[in-house]
């Protein structure tokens, strides 16, 4: 049997793997430098990559053949050309971009934070402590609910400490990573999406052209994010009601009768928090780190903002550099723990400084696919796929101005799921839709944003290319593509809930009627899913 799937394996990605030759060979033919450039071909790279990644269920070969596709399409099929722009414009170039780099020192400061509070027995004595309080299935996914929708700040800050601090919590309840890894996306980009002091919020009131006030547009669309308000509502209803389904309900299943947190032979990090775990842990050796961290990340991120030359508050986190600030403040929320460890005496200098190379490579699978995803996104940037899809919108933006909204969200959802990111998804759709409605239908512009910002939150989730996917896989602790295909048959769901919620409001105007409908379907799936489970088991 096990020779049998082996066999299936390899025979897919064979097969796989000649369609995208076959695909190449077919543009070499058909297409040349010129017209490679705004056309569909932009995105064929990382359609390449998605595709492959989801049949062959191997991440790093498949982002490094969309970056190749992406490289040979821009070249003309040059080997120099395709060399050099896989290299040179490529992982080079994302590498050496500061925004990037600040990113992945983020990373390593928070694995070695991990490392350090695993070492040190914190997350076994919160785990301990937590199970005392926390006594069910259902305790354990609401109790990560709410600590993600707590940590506002920013989303990669939220996958990973969310997923260090509930790990030993829902393990212990036995919850699959893999839903683990689907309650910490969820509570990532959703929650800082609606949430107006954010490095999203500073992002999403940056990409507003105009006299328009970013801040004033952003707090104006949270009633109509309707895939950010309904993916929480999903959420909580799929905890309390302990059903699930797709791929989801076999790692449960597995979870609970087994006791099999993985499900799959691959099982990242499975061991790593068994080694070398200190006995004189206590909770505070995890709570003071993770208070001093988001502590001093809000201070790093308004500290870039200019809040202590005078600016106000909001003012400060809407001119943030999130990179820079949570760098800065990770740094001193790293110092914090050493003095709190070495102060209490739970480890020593010695042990401490081994907990340095840990922590980086427990991040480095996460930070390989982060480069190859943002190489890939520079290829997709080069072959002119922002402005294919703008020009695209304002063809179809004539016409149809009640369906815009719901047309906004699928061309969002398609636009971040094949570039992976939803940043750049705001950058290039928001002020197309500001231009369109400015002056115009101000209702309509502030619905539209919506739907823009949750079609990219939409394709973020369902990307395996998209970071904080990635990000939501490491801290999970979870296999990388077990997370995506748990994963996308829920936010398929709610995606579906939220373009009929669109369709509504495109003509309604008004977020309240769209909200309750997207409510009652989703908790009724729950309801009929539960009910279905219980005539299964009879």
């Amino acid at each position: 049997m096990e020779n049998t799937k082996k066999d299936l394996s390899k025979t897919v990605s064979i097969v796989a793997l000649t369609v995208v030759i076959g695909i190449m060979i077919v543009a070499a033919f058909v297409t040349d430098e010129a017209s490679v450039q705004m056309s569909f071909w932009a995105l064929v790279p990382p359609i390449i990559a998605i595709v492959l990644a989801l049949i062959t269920k191997e991440v790093y070969s498949s982002l490094f053949i969309g970056i190749v596709a992406g490289a040979l399409l821009y070249s003309g099929y040059s080997f120099e050309g395709t060399v050099n722009h896989v290299v040179n414009d490529g992982i080079v170039a994302v590498l050496s971009d500061s925004y990037n780099v600040g990113i992945l020192v983020f990373l390593v400061i928070l694995g070695i934070m991990v490392s350090l509070m695993n070492r040190a027995g914190g997350s076994a004595a919160f785990g301990e402590w937590a199970s005392s309080h926390i006594k069910t299935r259902v305790g354990a996914q609401l109790a990560t609910v709410l600590l993600g929708i707590l940590i506002f700040i920013d989303d990669y800050f939220n996958c990973l400490t969310v997923g260090s601090v509930m790990r030993p919590v829902t393990d212990k309840h036995n919850v699959s990573r893999a839903k683990l890894a689907y309650l910490i996306d969820s509570t990532a980009a959703p929650i800082c999406i609606i949430a107006p002091i954010s490095s999203w919020a500073a992002a999403v009131s940056g990409f507003v052209p105009g006299d328009e006030s970013g801040i004033a547009l952003f707090v104006s669309t949270i009633p109509y994010n309707f895939y950010a308000i309904l993916t929480i509502v999903m959420m909580i209803a799929l905890s309390v009601s302990g059903v699930d389904f797709g791929p989801m309900a076999v790692h449960e299943k597995n979870a609970i009768l087994k006791n099999d947190l993985f499900t799959t032979p691959e099982r990242p990090y499975a061991d790593a928090d068994e080694k070398k775990a200190g006995t004189k842990g206590k909770v505070i050796d995890l709570v003071i780190p993770v208070v001093s961290l988001v502590v001093c990340c809000v201070i790093g991120m308004i500290y870039t903002g200019g809040f202590f030359s005078g600016e106000t508050f909001i003012n400060a986190f809407a001119n943030s550099d999130a990179s820079v600030g949570l760098v800065i403040g990770s740094f001193f929320g790293l110092f914090i723990t050493l003095i709190l460890y070495l102060c209490r005496k739970v480890l020593s200098f010695k042990e401490c400084m081994e907990c340095v190379p840990e922590g980086f490579k427990s991040m480095v699978a996460p930070i390989l696919i982060l480069t190859f995803a943002w190489s890939l996104k520079a290829m997709t940037d080069s072959l002119g796929a922002r402005e294919f899809v703008a020009e695209l919108v304002y063809e179809k933006a004539q016409g149809m101005m009640g369906l815009l909204p719901a047309i906004i969200f699928l061309i969002a959802v398609f636009l971040s799921f094949s570039t992976g990111t939803s940043w750049g998804t705001f950058g290039i759709l928001i002020p197309i839709v500001v231009s369109v409605f400015e002056g115009n239908d101000y209702t309509m512009m502030i619905i539209s944003m919506s739907a823009c910002m949750a079609g990219a939150v939409c394709g973020d989730h369902c990307s395996p290319i998209s970071d904080t996917t990635i990000m939501s896989s490491a801290g999970a602790q979870c296999n990388h593509l077990n997370h995506v295909s748990t994963q996308i048959p829920y936010a398929l769901s709610c995606a579906f809930v939220s373009f009929l919620c669109y369709l509504i409001a495109g003509f309604a105007k008004n977020p309240f009627i769209p909200l309750l409908v997207g409510t009652f379907m989703l908790v009724g799936l729950a309801f009929i899913l539960k009910n279905n489970n219980k005539q299964t088991e009879e």
